[in-house]
């Protein structure tokens, strides 16, 4: 078996990690959430190994796949609620941060005290927080909805230890084997199914993203200025406050 990975900071990562989390679970100003993508799920008449209690007739040969969902969730470790958005376009540093804002318009109500989100999540390609138009759609997200982001990352070959992907494996043994045939048979298997003992919401995104957005190093640099980065792990800890104006 392969040797995992680690990087000469991993245990001061995971240190920190445990602070911060334990942290913002014990004080009502504080949000934790975990978010992830899983592998996009392939839609049509098409075999998918496993066990289903339903006969239906699928392909059992690799012919296209009449659509792809790509799963996002956002999970609230500390209340066990998991929300499920299910993307038919790219995921971009735009959808993730677009969907984070209908997930908190969803929820703060039930979060008067609320002040600061801690966000536990791994340093993808589109979520990384050296990503430019993730830093600055994050920035505005702080500004408009007046709160504190705090990214808290998993390092590379250890984000299996983010709290999200426990709900993957979950929802792949609900689905096992059956056949996704249509975008609603996906969706109702999503919806029907259990974390904590609870059901999750469950939504489709149609709205299409384009990849490859970036940000020039000037405005890069500007932006650089209005976040907050932990010296020595300034890649996985990075705050995000709203301006000082905006707190009256």
């Amino acid at each position: 078996m392969q040797a995992q990975k680690k990087l000469p900071q991993t245990d001061a990562i995971f240190a920190r990690l445990s602070e911060e989390n334990s942290r913002a679970d014990a004080v009502e100003d504080t949000l934790r959430l975990s978010l992830d993508a899983k592998a996009s799920v392939k839609i049509g008449l098409l075999s998918r190994g496993g066990r289903a209690w339903a006969r239906v007739e699928a392909a059992d040969h690799d012919f296209k796949a009449d659509a792809k969902l790509t799963p996002f969730g956002i999970l609230l470790p500390r209340y066990g609620e998991l929300s499920l958005y299910f993307a038919q376009s790219a995921l971009t540093s735009d959808f993730i941060v677009d969907v984070l804002g209908m997930w908190w318009q969803g929820v703060r109500g039930r979060f008067p005290k609320v002040r600061a989100l801690l966000i536990n999540q791994d340093n993808g390609p589109e979520n990384s927080s050296r990503r430019t138009q993730y830093v600055k759609r994050l920035v505005a997200f702080a500004k408009e909805y007046e709160v504190e982001v705090r990214l808290a990352c998993y390092p590379p070959y250890h984000s299996k230890y983010n709290p999200i992907e426990r709900c993957w494996g979950a929802l792949e043994q609900h689905w096992d084997g059956a056949v996704l045939d249509s975008i609603p048979t996906a969706l109702r298997f999503a919806r029907t199914m259990t974390w904590k003992g609870k059901h999750p919401l469950v939504e489709l995104i149609s709205k299409s993203y384009s990849k490859g957005v970036r940000l020039s190093k000037e405005e890069m640099a500007e932006l650089e200025k209005q976040i907050d980065r932990l010296p020595g792990l300034d890649k996985w800890f990075v705050t995000f406050s709203p301006p000082p104006s905006s707190l009256g």
